[in-house]
């Protein structure tokens, strides 16, 4: 069991599959509201096994102990809902 997220990379549009294990849930769940734009420290980046795979994306986000979520207030991208 785990949360999965989906991160939108404003660079290059595309969407990157990530996930939060269920042990550090409780952790991240106040950081992450609806309608908020967050950024993330670091993190691990590891390939996504097709068996797991929800996007076409070749990699995924995993949160670590020392992952740190913050919301952006200022400078936040628009973000297109749709």
């Amino acid at each position: 069991m785990r949360i999965t997220v989906l991160f939108l990379d404003e660079k290059v549009n595309s969407v990157i599959h990530g996930f939060i294990p269920v042990g550090r849930a409780n952790h991240y769940m106040p950081s992450l509201k609806a309608g908020s734009v967050v950024k993330d420290d670091r993190f691990e980046v590891s390939r996504c096994s097709s068996m797991y795979k929800i996007i076409d994306h070749p990699f995924l986000i995993r949160f670590i102990s020392p992952t740190i979520i913050y919301e952006v207030i200022t400078g936040a991208p628009e973000i297109n809902l749709q």
